[in-house]
């Protein structure tokens, strides 16, 4: 059974679980990182529960069961993600973030190296320009936007009713919370900065990704230079969510090779 404390991180009580069962202690800890609006359920229990692998899967400020007020910016959820690392006592993590948490996660290999042993980039960019239809409608227009959002997220193939889940789970999000982390997304920019990043990094795509195309993870690949693109095809932005055990078995493959460093 996974465990399921609370820990505070500046102030405020941080949810999380942590799954080490069996943990080879050879192999680096993995921490999750969820996207904007998101939380740790993001990520599909054949990713949480990788075999021989301790991971731990947070839920940031004021997402899910953890305490708010939310970030305003990436380099403020970064500092949350270096400090819970710390609070730990982990040693160097590969740290896996999907949409805004891969932004967080770059930024915290950019600022806290020595905390990492990997990256694992899904679904984000060095660039996450939001569209101002959605940062706009977010605060105007909020269920027609969530409605709008759900189309995006996904590829064609995935049934109505898994749409339907992640437009309900948005629209029992703050909207305040929501528009921060898309402002948060809309500000960041590392682009030129990324080459100094020397950890070993595994970058995931879905080939149907409307939100972060695979022109970003191209990008990403080009610039990182110690990392490995694979492409996941007919999935879209929640590609871990789409296709589970095939971002299990990378995740699990790659953390093989990342050298857990003293």
């Amino acid at each position: 059974m996974p465990v399921m404390p609370t820990i505070t991180i500046h102030n405020q009580p941080l949810f999380y679980r942590q799954y080490d069962r069996d943990a080879d202690p050879a192999r680096p800890p993995l921490l999750l990182i969820h996207g904007a609006g998101g939380t740790l359920t993001h990520w599909p229990p054949q990713v949480r529960r990788l075999p021989r692998t301790a991971v731990y899967a947070l839920d940031l400020p004021g997402h899910g069961k953890s305490a708010g007020p939310g970030c305003t910016t990436i380099e403020g959820y970064a500092n949350v993600v270096a400090s819970f690392i710390q609070a730990l006592d982990l040693p160097p993590v590969m740290l896996a973030g999907h949409s805004m948490g891969g932004a967080i996660a770059q930024e915290v290999a950019l600022r806290f190296p020595e905390k990492l042993a990997g990256l694992g980039l899904v679904a984000t960019g060095a660039r996450l320009k939001v569209s101002p239809v959605i940062l706009g409608g977010i605060q105007t227009s909020f269920d027609a936007t969530i409605a709008r959002i759900a189309q995006f997220v996904y590829s064609p193939n995935v049934t109505p009713e898994m749409r339907a889940e992640y437009a309900t789970h948005l629209q029992q999000t703050d909207p305040a919370l929501l528009y921060g982390d898309f402002a948060a997304c809309d500000a960041f920019d590392r682009r030129g900065q990324l080459a100094q990043v020397q950890l070993p990094t595994l970058i995931i795509c879905g080939t149907a990704d409307k939100m972060t195309p695979v022109k970003f993870s191209q990008s990403l690949h080009d610039e990182l230079p110690n990392s490995e693109l694979h492409l996941i095809n007919d999935a879209g932005h929640m590609v871990m969510l789409e296709q589970p055990v095939t971002v299990a078995a990378l995740l699990q493959k790659f953390l093989g090779t990342c050298v857990l460093r003293k």
